[in-house]
C-alpha cells in the first residue's frame, strides 16, 4: 500500500458527536442597525464618499440585509446613504409590505420609496416617480461622489482596483453618471467584502450565534443523508431526509452521483444510488454550506479498481492536507501561507484543486477570499472561514470537509460567552472533539461551528468509520 509507512492518518469506528441541544439565537436589533449605519456614514467622510447606493435582488442579497435586515424578495432594491439624511430605500410593489420586517423600518430609522420600476414586467408602474427625481431629491448633483455597492469588484492584473468597472444594473449607474458624470460614480462593494478590512469581514456575537444555527441546521440535514444513504436508493428520497426548515438557501442543494456525478453543482434528478459510485452533497442555508463526498461503498472492494487505493493514495492524504490547514487557522497567519501549504500538499496534477483552499461566508455562501497564491492577508478576527478545500479526480473523484469556522481572538469569544453562553459552549466541545477524538490541532482561536467537525467518512455505506489523525 502506498504512503502506509509514512501515513498520519488513520481510520476509527465511532459515533456520531452530539454536542447539546440548540434553539434559534436572537436576531440583531435596531440598534446593531443603526451603529452599522452609522459605520458607513463614516466611511462616507473617510472615502470622501457623499452617497453610497447599495443594489440587492434576490441572489445579492448580502450587503443590503447586512444593513438592514431586510432582503429584496422577487423584486430588486436600492438603498441610498447620505452622510447627513435618514437613508432611503426603493422598494417594488410586492416588496413594498414585506420592508416591515427590517427593525431600521419599524423604527422609522429608513425612509421607503415605491419604485415601481422595481416590479415585474406589466405590473402598475403609475405611482413612481423617476430615478432621476429621486437622486436629485436626495442631494445628488454635480458635485456629488457616489459609491455603487452590488456583490463584486474588479481587480486588473497588478491587484489595482478598477473603480469605474460597476456590477449593478446599468439604468441605475448610468442615470447617476448622467447626473454627476462618469468619473464620479465608483465600485464600493469592498467597504463590506474585501477580504483585508471589509466590514462584513468582522463578524459580531450575533451574527456568530446565526451563522453556527444555520450551520447546525445544515450539518444535521447533510448527517440524515449520510445515515440514510443505501444502495439504490432515488436520490429524492435522500433529500426528504433533510427535514428542510424553511430558512432561504444561499445556493442550490446538489447531489452528485450516477450518471450527473460529473456536472458539478447537478440537483436532485430522480435518479437511483448505487454501490459502487461516488456521491457529494451540499446543503446552505442562509449563513453555512456544508458538503461531503466520498463513495457509496463499505470497502475498497466496492469500488472500480482504478479506484481501490482511494483511502491511501487520495482522501488519507487530503485528510492529513486538511488537518495541517485547521493548525494554520490563527490570527496573523497570511492567506499566502495556507495557499502554500495545501500545494505543497495536494499537487494539482493529483488532486485538481482549481478554486481556493478556503475562502470567506457569510450570509451568502462565499463573500471572499484572503487565500490566493501571493496574498498577504493576514488572518484577523472575526472571519468566518469556509473550510471548502474541493479536490476533483478522474480516478478518484473527492472527498471533502466542508462547513464553517469562525476565527475568534479572546475578547470576542469571551463577548460570545456572555450574551451566547450555549454557542460557545457547544464551539468548545466541538474543538474539544476535534482534538481529543480526530486528532486535529486546532487554535482556541477557531470556533467549529457545524455538528460535524472535520467528520469526513471514506465510506458512506460504512456508517460510523472516520479519518483521524494518528497517534
Amino acid at each position: 500500500m502506498k504512503n502506509k509507512i509514512h501515513k498520519k492518518y488513520r481510520l476509527i469506528d465511532i459515533e456520531w458527536p452530539d454536542f447539546g441541544s440548540f434553539k434559534q439565537p436572537v436576531q440583531h436589533n435596531c440598534e446593531e442597525y443603526i451603529s452599522r449605519i452609522n459605520l458607513i456614514k463614516s466611511k462616507l467622510e473617510e472615502l470622501k464618499l457623499t452617497h453610497l447606493v447599495v443594489y440587492g435582488d434576490r441572489e445579492h442579497f448580502a450587503n443590503m440585509m447586512y444593513l438592514t435586515g431586510f432582503d429584496p424578495r422577487y423584486e430588486e432594491a436600492l438603498l441610498i446613504i447620505s452622510r447627513d439624511r435618514i437613508p432611503v430605500i426603493l422598494v417594488g410593489n410586492e416588496c413594498e409590505d414585506y420592508l416591515k420586517i427590517s427593525p431600521l423600518y419599524k423604527n422609522r430609522k429608513i425612509r421607503k420609496e415605491k419604485f415601481q420600476f422595481f416590479s415585474f414586467l406589466n405590473q402598475p408602474s403609475d405611482e413612481s416617480r423617476s430615478l432621476n427625481e429621486i437622486f436629485l431629491d436626495e442631494g445628488i448633483n454635480n458635485n456629488s461622489l457616489i459609491g455603487c455597492v452590488g456583490w463584486k469588484y474588479f481587480m486588473n492584473k497588478q491587484g489595482l482596483l478598477q473603480k469605474y468597472i460597476i456590477e449593478i444594473p446599468s439604468f441605475i449607474v448610468d442615470n447617476l453618471r448622467n447626473i454627476v458624470g462618469f468619473d464620479n460614480v465608483v465600485n464600493a462593494t469592498g467597504i463590506f467584502m474585501d477580504p483585508e478590512d471589509g466590514l462584513r469581514t468582522f463578524c459580531t456575537p450575533t451574527d456568530i450565534a446565526f451563522f453556527e444555527f444555520s450551520n447546525i441546521l445544515s450539518s444535521h440535514g447533510i448527517r440524515k443523508v449520510l445515515m440514510g444513504i443505501s444502495d439504490n436508493i432515488i436520490d429524492y428520497e435522500l433529500v426528504k431526509m433533510i427535514d428542510y426548515t424553511g430558512i432561504p438557501f444561499s445556493c442550490h442543494l446538489s447531489i452528485l452521483s450516477g450518471s450527473n456525478y460529473v456536472y458539478s453543482l447537478s440537483s436532485p434528478d430522480g435518479h437511483l444510488i448505487r454501490k459502487g459510485e461516488p456521491f457529494a452533497m451540499n446543503i446552505a442555508y442562509w449563513g453555512s454550506n456544508i458538503c461531503r463526498a466520498g463513495w457509496v461503498a463499505y470497502t475498497d472492494k466496492d469500488l472500480p479498481d482504478k479506484a481501490k487505493d482511494y483511502i491511501e493514495n487520495f482522501a488519507g492524504i487530503y485528510f492529513e492536507a486538511i488537518a495541517r490547514w485547521f493548525e494554520l487557522l490563527k490570527i496573523g497567519v497570511s492567506g499566502g501561507e495556507i495557499v502554500n501549504t495545501i500545494e505543497e500538499k495536494l499537487s494539482f496534477k493529483k488532486f485538481g484543486i482549481y478554486l481556493n483552499p478556503g475562502h470567506l461566508s457569510h450570509l451568502e455562501e462565499w463573500l471572499s477570499s484572503p487565500m490566493f497564491k501571493g496574498s498577504e492577508i493576514t488572518l484577523h478576527s472575526g472571519m468566518y472561514l469556509q473550510s471548502d478545500i474541493i479536490p476533483s479526480s478522474k480516478d478518484y473523484f473527492s472527498t471533502r470537509a466542508e462547513e464553517g469556522y469562525m476565527l475568534a481572538d479572546r475578547d470576542l469569544r469571551m463577548s460570545l460567552k456572555r450574551k451566547f453562553p450555549d454557542v460557545y459552549n457547544r464551539c468548545v466541545k466541538r474543538r474539544s472533539f476535534m482534538i481529543n477524538t480526530l486528532g486535529i490541532e486546532i487554535s482556541d482561536e477557531v470556533l467549529p461551528l457545524s455538528d460535524i467537525p472535520a467528520l469526513i467518512q471514506p465510506f458512506l455505506l460504512n456508517k460510523n468509520r472516520f479519518f483521524a489523525m494518528a497517534n
